[in-house]
């Protein structure tokens, strides 16, 4: 008899183990392919592993405008996939040692709830007090003709080792923009179709048009308002799409499909058993319970925020709460971060979400452009934008687009979960030179006093 069974072993699952079991309880965990989830083996790992890399080559290619010389500089996509694979099986043996360690039962199989104290895996029967069901996400593919030609993002980064030198990538939401991040760094043609108005179109509306002008300067093709109809061929591959009433071709090597996710739910429940459902993902409460008492569900199977820190959070409240307990973390308060260059990170509400609450708000945006680490780096078009609540003065949003925003974010979001004011937040002192030193011109910005920002004229 366990006091809690998890069932998936990506973040939200091995986390909410391990923390569960540091309470004292005994701890089962059911994986049925590989610790570490999605994130771990066919997301934010290796695409950060992959953006680094290509981040490599493209500072060394472009390095001459530092006084830096290098000939003949090349990549092997082979051997960056390689490295890739060696740092996320070192972190998936730290995962496996870590629950070891715990004293957590680890089942490799598919887990089925049996009822709201039993799960079968490997025709065994397991009872528990508790269940949490981690089980993520996969991509989803759209009704378009020829889908089977292309790829996904799971293919890409699980061991697909062929480089496209023209790529087209369908979606420009987050994996879409990394995905073409990387590929424009090594030198491949890309174009990114996108059914919106704009890419990031969950995002603030100045981070995705300034996202887009930096990619297209670097040359990526950003098509938006796109429908792609179809993708035939085998080499090269033609994309079909309707733009601005116009039926449209593209000739591509290789074509990424990222315009979703969809919930890993299939046999996830015995078939005279199952919980609320809220569409395609199971519904929750705000504590993560699902509508049977026992049962809870985090991360990108509940559908509220499909991010790995999110189902982190999620699972550590959930944790608390089956014990009865208050979590010590806010799963509420979540940054959303792009690894783009420049980077992206968010938290909190923007200033139009905010007015449109009929609130009143002041915003502090300081632009990078005379912050001396940005400069040195040689970074560009970057900003730091704060959105306050007029009345308390309390940090309620933050939009980053510069160098380490998905690092400076931690301090905004830390802010925001406590109810810092200007006033607070300008106590600390921020050392220089440094990126973060852009937080002190904002906050300062929202009163019209930022140092380095030119008064305006009178």
């Amino acid at each position: 008899m366990f006091d809690l069974i998890v069932i998936g072993g990506g973040p939200a699952g091995y986390v909410g183990a391990i923390k569960a079991a540091q309470d004292g309880l005994k701890v089962a965990l059911i994986e049925k392919n590989q610790l570490g989830g999605t994130c771990l083996n066919r997301g934010c790992i290796p695409t950060k592993a992959l953006l680094h890399y290509a981040a490599i080559y493209e500072a060394v290619t472009n390095a001459c405008q530092y006084g830096v010389e290098a000939d003949n500089v090349s990549f092997d996509f082979q051997k960056m996939h390689q490295k890739k694979a060696a740092t996320v099986a070192m972190l998936r043996d730290g995962i496996t040692s870590l629950l070891s360690a715990n004293k957590i039962q680890t089942f490799y199989g598919e887990g089925s709830i049996v009822d709201e104290h039993t799960v079968a895996c490997n025709g065994e029967l397991l009872a528990t007090s508790n269940i949490l069901i981690a089980v993520g996400s996969s991509p989803a593919m759209p009704p378009i003709n020829g889908k089977e030609n292309a790829v996904t993002s799971d293919d890409l980064l699980d061991g697909e080792n062929k480089f496209y030198d023209r790529l087209a990538i369908i979606g420009g939401g987050v994996i879409g923009v990394e995905m073409a991040s990387i590929y424009r760094a090594l030198g491949a043609e890309v174009t990114v179709l996108e059914a919106m108005d704009r890419i990031l179109p969950m995002m603030d509306r100045e981070i995705s048009q300034s996202l887009s002008m930096v990619m297209k300067k670097r040359g990526v093709s950003i098509i938006s308002g796109a429908s792609v109809q179809s993708i035939e061929g085998i080499t090269p591959l033609t994309v079909t799409y309707k733009h601005k009433d116009q039926l449209l071709q593209l000739d591509a090597d290789g074509v990424l499909i990222c315009t979703g996710r969809r919930p890993n739910t299939a046999n996830l429940f015995c078939d005279d058993f199952s919980v609320e459902m809220n569409g395609r993902y199971i519904k929750v409460d705000d504590k993560f319970m699902t509508s049977v008492n026992g049962i809870f569900a985090v991360g990108d199977v509940n559908g509220i925020m499909p991010l790995a820190h999110a189902a982190e959070a999620q699972a550590l409240a959930a944790v608390a709460y089956m014990q009865g307990k208050q979590p010590s973390i806010n799963p509420l308060v979540v940054p959303s971060c792009v690894y783009t260059d420049p980077e992206i990170a968010c938290v909190g509400i923007t200033a139009d979400e905010a007015k449109n609450a009929q609130m009143r708000v002041r915003t502090g945006k300081y632009i990078m452009a005379t912050n001396a680490k940005t400069l040195i780096e040689g970074k560009e078009r970057s900003y730091i934008k704060l959105i306050f609540d007029d009345d308390s003065d309390v940090l309620i949003g933050a939009q980053l687009f510069c160098a380490h925003a998905t690092d400076i974010i931690a301090e905004l979001t830390s802010a925001i979960c406590n109810k810092l004011t200007s006033a607070d937040m300008l106590k600390a002192l921020r050392p220089h030179p440094t990126f973060v030193e852009g937080i002190t011109e904002a906050i300062e910005a929202s009163h019209g006093n930022s140092i380095h920002i030119m008064p305006a004229r009178r």
